[in-house]
């Protein structure tokens, strides 16, 4: 442990005019002293009587910025191959504040021993995989699920468990861009079937069609598994006038849980605020994040899609846990992350603001205007990726 006295007491300060750690309800002014990849000391308010300048070998001070947990994705498409969604990582994940990030089915059983290889082992960005139940993943260019043999329960029960805790559940999407003319309710029941083979929760997208409505699906969904998409405005919403749906208050209260998933489709302003406004809160939030938002303006990215739900209406209070230490609870990596708990691994991120209120935009070109959060700084395992102007 360094102490006071030491020459060097930290390897790498960061300090910021707010610290949020929603982990421990901690928040104020303060800063992070990181040795090695973990964290060492989190100081807030001058507590435990530290210095604001402790000594370290570097220090990043960002007195209008907001540091935080590195943030945790809990749907978006890392993948460099084998995936017609996928994206760089590091290029467009990490850089952008989200530390941990689970990939929505990009790979299927085919492919996972190639994407543990290549896209894993070799990002700096933690990835983990909901396995897609197709064993092709996500390369086919349509209906990843359009043929019944490839929702093949026995090899996909074998990868997660040849992927162990790399393979957080199961992604499958009910909707008829993917299953083309599968039948929705087979091919539910054959996740579910993985799910209980393995013990793991699935990452379910709902159907848009009267054939297998809302209801039902949730019905048969179980306690740990998540709901994705949850805000959109298609024909199976979570809502109808200005109300969260029966169904789905109850499905809540058997243990189901529900993710943003913002996406080119996904996320609705009327929904949400009408959502926020009946106290629903989604349990995490999500970017979908995928290679058509490569290049988009203002970028696409967790920061962002942050901002569009305060300014549909969620307090900063309730938004911070739901990219933090919820999602990394959800991930089964609470207290090594999510967390500026002494001890968890040093992944950081400083938030900062635009100075004025932007247009924010839906995905149906409706805005609301508030300010943008933006990755100013990023600490991965205590490597500086982002030093921001410090």
């Amino acid at each position: 442990m360094a102490t006071q006295g030491s020459a060097t007491m930290f390897d790498l300060v960061v300090q910021a005019g707010r610290v949020i750690d929603p982990s421990r309800s901690l928040d104020g002014q303060g800063w992070v002293g990181i040795r090695g990849d973990r964290i060492e000391t989190t100081i807030i308010d001058g507590d435990d009587g530290r210095p604001w300048n402790p000594s370290a070998s570097a220090t990043l001070d960002f007195p209008d910025g907001v540091l935080l947990p590195g943030l945790v994705d809990m749907h978006a498409h890392p993948a460099i191959e084998n995936s017609k969604y996928g994206i760089e990582p590091d290029t467009h994940i990490l850089v952008r504040g989200a530390t941990t990030v689970l990939s929505q089915g990009d790979a299927g059983a085919r492919h996972w021993p190639h994407y543990r290889t290549n896209l894993i082992n070799r990002s700096k960005t933690r990835v983990r995989l909901a396995i897609n139940l197709s064993t092709s993943g996500e390369s086919k260019a349509k209906h990843s699920l359009g043929d019944l043999a490839d929702a093949d329960v026995a090899a996909c029960s074998d990868a997660i468990r040849d992927g162990g805790d790399l393979i957080w559940g199961i992604a499958v999407n009910t909707a008829e861009p993917v299953l083309g003319n599968s039948d929705p309710r087979e091919i539910l029941r054959r996740a579910i079937q993985v799910g209980e083979n393995t013990s793991r929760p699935l990452l379910v997208g709902t159907r848009h069609a009267p054939d297998f409505p809302l209801d039902e699906l949730l019905g048969q969904l179980r306690s740990g598994d998540v709901i994705t998409y949850c805000f959109h405005g298609m024909s199976d919403r979570i809502e109808q006038d200005g109300h969260v749906l029966d169904c789905v208050w109850q499905a809540r209260e058997r243990g189901v849980l529900f993710d943003i998933g913002h996406g080119m489709g996904s996320f609705d302003f009327d929904v949400a605020e009408a959502v926020i406004r009946d106290g629903f809160l989604p349990d995490t939030i999500s970017t979908d994040q995928y290679r058509r938002h490569v290049g988009s303006r203002p970028q696409h990215d967790l920061p962002l899609t942050v901002s569009k739900l305060l300014a549909a209406g969620m307090e900063d209070n309730d938004v911070w846990p739901r990219v933090t230490n919820r999602p990394a609870e959800l991930l089964g990596l609470g207290g090594e992350i999510g967390t500026l708990q002494p001890g968890a691994c040093a992944d950081l991120v400083v938030l900062t603001q635009t100075p004025v209120a932007i247009p924010l935009q839906d995905v149906n070109g409706n805005e609301r205007t508030g300010p943008a959060w933006t990755a100013t700084a990023v600490v991965r395992g205590g490597e500086v990726i982002v030093s921001g102007s410090a």
